[in-house]
């Protein structure tokens, strides 16, 4: 039964890139506010090696400031049509600024200046105020490139437990867990459903 969990999650999402209709990627994210509360919301999985699992937002956004406070976050993949999730638990940091930069400019340029134009999870008086902001900037960056806003960057969870669910008949599903130990190994066991 013992297999690497990143090698497992690769082949994993192999599989739901090739049978998921849209976004194989998109990954629920959950933090912990400073009052305890849980948050979730989707975003997309950005990058994933033996070092994490990576995305990228606003680090002044609700997500960002309960990332920094906390150091912890925890990812679902659920992959309806293959009947699978990955539950993935772990400390989290920021990418370096050459990884976000890379991938900041990767964007399409309406996607980077609408980053500068959004002052994510903070109130908005209206939608035309915000798309008038955004026609101001497209304005402003004209003939020019788009750079990284400062608060913009990536963040990747380092998991200390990965756990790949698979439904079975009768409700009998499998659930196998690898849990980080203390060499950099994985020790890897089941959980009843």
């Amino acid at each position: 039964m013992s297999q690497d969990p990143h090698e497992l999650f690769e082949s994993w999402l192999a599989e739901a890139s090739a049978a998921e209709p849209n976004d194989a990627e998109a990954m629920t994210l959950a933090t912990v506010g400073g009052d305890g509360a849980p948050s979730a919301r989707m975003v997309l999985l950005k990058g994933h090696d033996r070092g994490g699992f990576a995305f990228y937002t606003n680090s002044e956004s609700r997500k960002g400031t309960e990332l920094a406070a906390t150091g912890r976050a925890a990812l679902l993949f659920h992959w309806k049509s293959l009947r699978r999730q990955v539950r993935i638990e772990g400390r989290v940091g920021p990418v370096g600024d050459a990884e976000s930069d890379a991938y900041f400019a990767s964007r399409s340029r309406d996607a980077r200046i609408g980053a500068w134009a959004s002052d994510q999870s903070r109130p908005l008086a209206s939608r035309a105020a915000f798309e008038a902001r955004y026609e101001k900037l497209v304005a402003e960056f004209e003939g020019r490139d788009v750079p990284r806003p400062p608060y913009w960057r990536g963040y990747r969870v380092v998991p200390d437990r990965i756990e790949f669910w698979s439904d079975r008949p009768h409700r009998l599903h499998e659930r196998r867990l690898f849990t980080l130990c203390e060499d950099g190994g994985w020790q890897e066991g089941l959980l009843y459903p």
